[in-house]
C-alpha cells in the first residue's frame, strides 16, 4: 500500500467524525497511505452539540459542558492540537453537590458513587436516607452476588444490592445528567459494566470499591478536579480540529442519504430501472478503484474506498438497512433534552452557591432534572459580580416540556427555582437551547449487539465503520477514543494488506 492513495468518507461532522478525519490522516500517512479525505455534514456548522456562545463575559456552553479529566483522550487530543494550555479545572472550593429531598437540598455525603458508598461514615450520616435505607443498602455485604455475566438493566443491579431508596435518591438523580434514562432500561454493560465485575469478584459492591477498585465517574470529594473544559469553551477544540484539518475538504449542509456498493450491484434502486440508472451513474461519477459511492442529497455520488458513519444510530441505520441488518441501530432510542442558561446580576441574589449545583430526583416531580451553579463550579464563566444558573430539562419518559415556547420553558425553570432556592430575581437574559433526540439510550445487550453489527460490516461492507456517542460511551473523551482506534485499526490493517 506504500504511497497509495485513499478515497475517505466522513458521515456526520461532529466530534466523533472531526476525529476520525484527525487520526485517519495520522495513522493513514504512518502506514505510508495518501488518505483523499471528505466530511460530510447536514448542518450548517461542524461540531455536533458542541456550541460556546460568548455573551456579555459570559462564557456559556450550550451543548455539553465539560468532560472527565480521568478519560484522557481528549486531553491528549487537546495537546496535539497544542491547545492544551488552555484547559481550566473547577472551582476547588465547590466540590458540593446537592440533591433535592422533599423539596430541601442535602449535600451529597463525600465518596458516594452512583449512590454507592466508599466511606461508610458520612453515608450513615447522610439525611438522604431513611435508617432502613441505609441498612438495606449495607445488607450488600451479605446479599450473595449475581455470578452471571449476562447484561441486565444498571437500576436493577443498584436496586439488587443497595434497594429501592439507593436507587430513587441518589443513583437515578446522578445519571440523569449523563445519560437522561430510565434506570430500570439501560444497560449494565454499556454504562458501568465495572460494577458487574466487582460484585462476582468481590460479593459485595462496597467491599470492592472500599479496595481501591472504585471506578472514577461520579466520584466526589477527590483532590484532582474530577472534570475540565476550556477557558473560551468547548467550541475551542472543535476551532482547532477545524484549522488542523485545512487540507480535509469540509462540506457542510451536506446529507448523505445512501451508499452503494460496486461489488454488490443489487443495493443500488429498488426497481430494475432504477437500478440500472444508478449503476449508469455510479460508474461515471465514481472512480475506477473506489469500491463504494456515497449518494448526497443533491443527487451527487461521492467515490469512496474507506466510509466512516459517525451519526446518530437511527441515521446511519438508514444508510446501512440495505447492506445489513441494523436492529442493534433501531433498539438506541433517543432522548430529547434541553438546556436553560440564566445570567443574574449577583447583587440580586441571595443564594449561597458552595457547589456545584443540585440534583433533581424524578420522584420530586420537578420541571427540571438538575441545576449547574456554572458560575461557581467554572470560575472563568462569568464575571465576578454575576452569577450564570445551568438547568437541563428532559429525561426518559419526561420530554414533553422540552418543545414548549420559549417564554413558557423558561417559566417552568423559573418556578424551580424560586420554590427550590428562593431565587426571585429577573435573569439578565436567557439562553434555551433545545437538543432532540441527542441522548442515547442504550438497552440491554447493547454492546453484545454493536459487536454483532461490526461484525457483519467487516464481513459484507468491508471498510464501512460505524462509532460515535450511540455505540461505545455518550461522552466526548469515548467519542475522540473509538474515533482513533478505528482510524488506527483501519490503516494497521490496510499497511498488512
Amino acid at each position: 500500500m506504500n504511497g497509495a492513495s485513499r478515497k475517505v468518507v466522513i458521515i456526520g461532522g461532529g466530534l466523533s467524525g472531526l476525529s476520525a478525519a484527525f487520526y485517519v490522516r495520522k495513522y493513514y500517512k504512518e502506514a505510508g497511505i495518501r488518505p483523499e479525505i471528505v466530511i460530510l455534514e447536514k448542518e450548517r456548522s461542524l461540531g455536533g452539540k458542541i456550541e460556546t456562545l460568548h455573551k456579555d463575559g459570559f462564557v456559556i456552553e450550550k451543548g455539553p459542558d465539560s468532560f472527565l479529566a480521568r478519560k484522557q483522550e481528549m486531553s491528549d487530543l487537546a495537546k496535539e492540537l497544542e491547545i492544551d494550555h488552555e484547559l481550566v479545572t473547577t472551582n476547588p472550593n465547590a466540590k458540593k453537590t446537592y440533591i433535592l429531598q422533599r423539596g430541601k437540598l442535602l449535600p451529597m455525603p463525600a465518596g458516594l458513587m452512583l449512590g454507592i458508598p466508599t466511606d461508610i461514615k458520612p453515608f450513615i450520616g447522610s439525611r438522604l436516607l431513611s435508617f432502613p435505607g441505609k441498612l438495606r443498602a449495607l445488607m450488600d455485604f451479605v446479599i450473595p452476588p449475581r455470578r452471571s455475566k449476562e447484561d441486565e438493566p444498571l437500576g436493577e443491579l443498584i436496586e439488587r444490592r443497595f434497594g429501592t431508596e439507593v436507587l430513587e435518591n441518589l443513583t437515578e438523580p446522578l445519571l440523569a445528567g449523563i445519560y437522561a434514562a430510565d434506570m430500570r432500561k439501560i444497560s449494565l454493560q454499556a454504562t458501568f459494566p465495572q460494577f458487574g465485575e466487582i460484585e462476582r469478584q468481590y460479593g459485595s459492591l462496597i467491599r470492592g470499591m472500599m479496595t481501591g477498585k472504585k471506578p472514577q465517574e461520579t466520584h466526589t470529594g477527590t483532590k484532582k478536579s474530577m472534570f475540565l473544559t476550556f477557558r473560551q469553551g468547548l467550541q475551542s477544540l472543535v476551532h482547532a480540529l477545524v484549522h488542523e484539518l485545512h487540507d480535509v475538504e469540509q462540506r457542510t449542509e451536506t446529507a448523505a442519504i445512501a451508499i452503494y456498493d460496486r461489488i454488490a450491484e443489487t443495493n443500488i434502486g429498488t426497481t430494475e430501472a432504477e437500478g440500472a440508472a444508478a449503476q449508469a451513474a455510479l460508474e461515471s461519477a465514481a472512480s475506477p478503484q473506489a469500491r463504494y459511492a456515497v449518494e448526497l442529497g443533491n443527487g451527487d455520488l461521492l467515490p469512496a474506498d474507506d466510509i466512516y458513519i459517525t451519526v446518530p444510530n437511527f441515521a446511519a441505520a438508514e444508510l446501512l438497512r440495505p447492506h445489513v441488518d441494523v436492529s442493534a441501530l433501531d433498539a438506541v432510542n433517543y432522548v430529547s433534552v434541553a438546556n436553560v442558561v440564566m445570567a443574574f446580576s449577583g447583587k440580586e441574589m441571595d443564594g449561597n452557591f458552595d457547589g456545584s449545583g443540585f440534583l433533581v430526583p424524578r420522584k420530586e416531580g420537578r420541571n427540571i432534572t438538575a441545576c449547574t451553579w456554572t458560575s461557581a463550579k467554572w470560575l472563568h464563566t462569568s464575571p465576578d459580580d454575576k452569577v450564570l444558573l445551568r438547568c437541563y430539562v428532559g429525561r426518559s419518559g419526561d420530554e414533553q416540556n422540552v418543545q414548549l415556547p420559549d417564554e413558557a420553558l423558561e417559566e417552568l425553570v423559573r418556578k424551580d427555582l424560586r420554590e427550590v432556592m428562593g431565587i426571585t430575581a429577573q435573569p439578565l437574559f436567557t439562553e434555551i437551547t433545545r437538543l432532540p433526540n441527542s441522548m442515547p439510550q442504550y438497552p440491554v445487550g447493547h454492546p453484545a449487539a454493536i459487536a454483532g453489527l461490526r461484525s457483519d460490516l467487516a464481513a459484507v461492507l468491508p471498510g464501512v465503520h460505524v462509532f460515535g456517542a450511540g455505540y461505545d460511551g455518550i461522552g466526548m473523551p469515548d467519542c475522540i477514543k473509538f474515533a482513533k482506534l478505528t482510524a488506527k485499526a483501519a490503516a494497521e490493517g490496510l499497511q498488512a494488506n
